[in-house]
């Protein structure tokens, strides 16, 4: 036994068994149990490390602002144009003139037009004033015809008194020569009277009686005379006071006239600053719609954009209805922008390399015309700043991150089809926000 066995061991030590050897390793212990369990142990420990619940979409760059948008440039009149003083590309400030106009409606094309307004408003100023002076001059008549009717009628009413005071005392005399009349008369019938005598007291009778009547009449006229001059002096005050409102109503009249006039001022000048078109802000022009001398403009047509160069930079994204509701005002997101390479965990955003982060501004509440709904995602100024070379429309592709939750139950939910946990954004006492 001994020799076979040196005779086994001679030939397992020689070169053909050595070879055999190193390839089956025969003779030698296994580790595959050991590298298994470890594998498992591996496995279990990744599963129960974290993950972030995260939603992807699509988005673009645009800005908060509505006046940080590609601005058009309209103009307002219809017009001809006659001189550009920009080209696509150039950089413009405030106040700088884009391209001139000039006048193509028959209304405007008088160059005097401002100038020959401005005498119809002179002239129509100098009518009002005449009116003005005229009733001015009729409130003068007025007082005057009001003085000298309230004069005259105390005159009439003084000489009324007078009148009547005659009749009194003619009444008086009719009464005491009557009576004398008739006592000569019993007297005359009694013999101890002549008759020269009753003729001489029936004279005086009907003398007394002619001056009763007399001042009768006199005082009759003088009531007459005083209502006949409040007549007279009524109908030139009515007359007066008609050609006062009368000239009052042009007044009014010349008024409007010369509002209109004034509006129609002011329209044209207006409307000859409009023959420049200015830049309201400063940015790039682009997009000229017009390119050449005497091309006809329609009024409110476009003629050129204007690209801000100060713009505050966001994103749109536009998320499925059915994440909506994990999606909630101050959320944080992180951005993969078109052009700036990126190395991305999808689960752990901490050790992705090349994004940037951003927070949810708005939320709209109505559906899109592509069937999603539209996320304003602002930057987030306290991390990474976003690229400078930011372009309006540049792509971008938003994650929005979850809640955090273990690889083994985010496997189990994507095997079941549930949906991420809902996220909602609390707000700490010193107003930070928290998941």
């Amino acid at each position: 036994m001994k020799e076979i066995r040196e005779i086994v061991e001679t030939q397992y030590k020689s070169d053909g068994f050595k070879s055999f050897n190193a390839v089956y390793r025969s003779g030698r212990k296994s580790r595959v149990r050991y590298w298994f369990y470890g594998i498992l142990i591996s496995m279990f420990l990744i599963l129960l490390l974290p993950w972030t619940q995260n939603i992807r979409s699509r988005g673009y760059v645009t800005t908060l602002k509505q006046e940080q948008r590609p601005q058009e440039l309209n103009s307002v009149i219809a017009g001809r144009i006659i001189k550009w003083y920009v080209k696509e590309g150039d950089h413009v400030n405030p106040g700088d003139t884009i391209v001139q106009l000039a006048e193509i409606k028959d209304n405007y094309l008088d160059p005097e037009l401002l100038q020959r307004t401005q005498e119809q408003i002179v002239a129509k100023k100098s009518g009002i004033d005449f009116y003005y002076t005229k009733v001015a001059a009729t409130d003068a008549q007025l007082n005057a015809l009001e003085q000298a009717m309230n004069l005259k009628l105390k005159q009439l009413s003084m000489k009324i008194v007078s009148d009547s005071m005659d009749v009194v005392a003619a009444t008086n005399d009719l009464k005491i020569a009557e009576a004398q009349f008739k006592r000569q008369q019993v007297m005359r019938d009694s013999g101890l009277a002549s008759l020269v005598q009753l003729e001489q007291r029936n004279q005086y009778y009907q003398s007394a009686a002619a001056k009763k009547t007399s001042a009768e009449i006199k005082f009759m006229n003088t009531r007459t005379e005083l209502f006949q001059v409040k007549q007279e002096y009524a109908e030139k005050m009515f007359k007066a006071q008609g050609e006062k409102a009368s000239a009052q109503s042009e007044i009014a009249s010349g008024q409007a006239e010369l509002s209109k006039l004034t509006n129609q001022y002011a329209n044209y000048k207006i409307r000859n600053g409009l023959y420049f078109l200015i830049a309201p802000q400063s940015g790039q022009v682009v997009k000229a719609n017009k390119s050449g001398i005497n091309e006809i403009m329609k009024e409110g047509e476009k003629i050129a954009e204007i690209v801000p160069d100060r713009i505050d930079y966001a994103v749109e994204l536009y998320i499925r209805a059915v994440d909506l509701p994990l999606l909630s005002k101050g959320q944080q997101v992180r951005f993969l922008f078109d052009g700036f390479p990126a190395i991305v965990f999808s689960g752990w955003p901490q050790a992705s390399y090349g994004t940037f982060s951003g927070k949810i501004v708005a939320v709209e509440n109505s559906v899109s015309s592509n069937g999603k709904f539209r996320v304003l995602v602002g930057e987030d100024t306290t991390t990474k700043r976003w690229p400078n070379t930011l372009k309006m429309g540049a792509g971008a592709q938003g994650i929005a991150l979850l809640k955090d939750v273990p690889i083994w139950y985010e496997l189990w939910r994507n095997i079941n089809g549930f949906p991420p946990e809902y996220y909602k954004a609390n707000q700490n006492e010193n107003g930070s926000e928290k998941k």
